[in-house]
């Protein structure tokens, strides 16, 4: 059996990798090709070129790169082709691995699956019957999304979102994680800034003043500040003007990193995030949150006249409730930021059951979601 894969970010290779496993477990006589990073590359994949090539977003940034993408997409697709395979599967990065899907379908029967559905409830619902044209099968990474392709004219399975798969610390660890850091009983709130530069550079401020306002009233409370790796020397350099003697996870630092993350999300009292798949983590962890973003004016303006939803926030889409405050756009401010904290710590337990829900619907304790993936995959073909 011959698979070709294509992943254009991290996340995607996580995915990618995972799914690879999945496909060995269930047929040892698989071998792949296609585009990956270091996960899928582990699971014997030769990338066609650096994966790091495809990990461009925004205008500006794709813009100069525009013919060299070209040429990828075009690489990419011809390499398909003249692979032959059984299917080939795109993973996110919908931008790349639609237009190599449409190529690919264009000169040949080759069956597309296509793993992340586009987000289309929240917004240009449009998509879906688009990519019906060149995607056969979605893998799917919420429960409500299946229907949603299907009625475009795809199949579509729900296999889990990665998040179930990912290790969880014990009280143990969380309390480790305070002694070490000379933090005792006193409550915990963790920040996290986001892990784009722009994020940092939008929120830092607002979250910074957010804190002043809450520690002045609560200066019992220990910040601690998990930055992404991109965004490490951002990070500290923003939290040098935040009240309380932030701690800086940072990933760069001695020891095991992943582990120092996942014991302080277990320690935390209660989180304040911008808006993403953090809140799954932090759900994951039982940690109690409140989201905030904030974006150009006029794009938050688009953005809101355009969308299908209420919320952002995963925890209450998957959920379906809206537990989880958020501060959005305009409403993204230093006073209802820290407003929403002192809610949250003052009845955490109003977001349990949502977590717990949220968990449980994404595939907690549940088959894995690379081998749920890899099953699909084989039905599909």
């Amino acid at each position: 059996m011959k698979v070709f894969l294509v992943a254009g970010e991290p996340s995607g290779d996580r995915l990618g990798g995972d799914l690879m496993a999945g496909l060995k477990a269930l047929r040892p006589d698989v071998t792949f090709k296609g585009v990956g990073g270091p996960e899928m590359q582990a699971e014997g994949l030769e990338s066609l070129f650096d994966m790091s090539e495809l990990s461009v977003m925004g205008l500006a940034e794709i813009l100069p790169k525009y013919r060299a993408l070209k040429a990828r997409i075009r690489q990419t697709a011809q390499a398909v082709l003249d692979a032959q395979p059984d299917v080939l599967i795109t993973i996110d990065s919908p931008d790349f691995s639609f237009r190599v899907a449409k190529l690919v379908k264009a000169g040949s029967d080759i069956r597309t699956v296509h793993y992340v559905a586009p987000s289309v409830w929240a917004w240009r619902p449009g998509r879906a019957k688009r990519m019906a044209a060149y995607i056969d099968h979605v893998l799917a990474l919420l429960p409500f999304e299946p229907s949603l392709m299907e009625a475009a004219g795809m199949t579509c399975d729900f296999v889990g979102h990665p998040v179930v798969a990912d290790p969880v610390a014990s009280d143990d660890d969380a309390n480790d994680f305070r002694e070490e850091n000379g933090i005792g009983g006193a409550p915990i709130l963790l920040v996290l800034p986001g892990s784009r530069k722009a994020e940092v550079a939008r929120l830092a401020d607002i979250f910074g003043d957010a804190l002043t306002l809450l520690l002045a009233r609560r200066p019992d409370i220990r910040v601690v500040v998990p930055a992404a790796h991109a965004v490490a020397d951002d990070v500290r350099a923003a939290v040098a003007g935040w009240p309380g003697d932030p701690l800086v996870l940072d990933p760069r630092d001695p020891g095991d990193a992943k582990a120092r993350k996942r014991a302080a999300f277990r320690a935390a009292d209660v989180a304040l995030a911008a808006s993403g798949t953090v809140s799954l983590e932090l759900a994951a962890a039982s940690t109690p949150m409140v989201i905030a973003y904030k974006v150009n004016w006029l794009t938050f303006a688009i953005v809101k006249a355009i969308a299908l939803i209420d919320t952002v926030t995963l925890v209450n889409l998957v959920s379906e409730t809206r537990v989880v405050p958020e501060y959005l756009g305009r409403d993204c401010t230093a006073e209802g930021i820290a407003e929403g904290l002192r809610a949250v710590l003052a009845h955490p337990e109003a977001q349990e059951a949502a977590m717990a829900v949220t968990m449980d619907r994404l595939g907690r304790r549940g088959v894995p979601p690379g081998l749920r993936a890899a099953r699909s995959v084989l039905a599909a073909i």
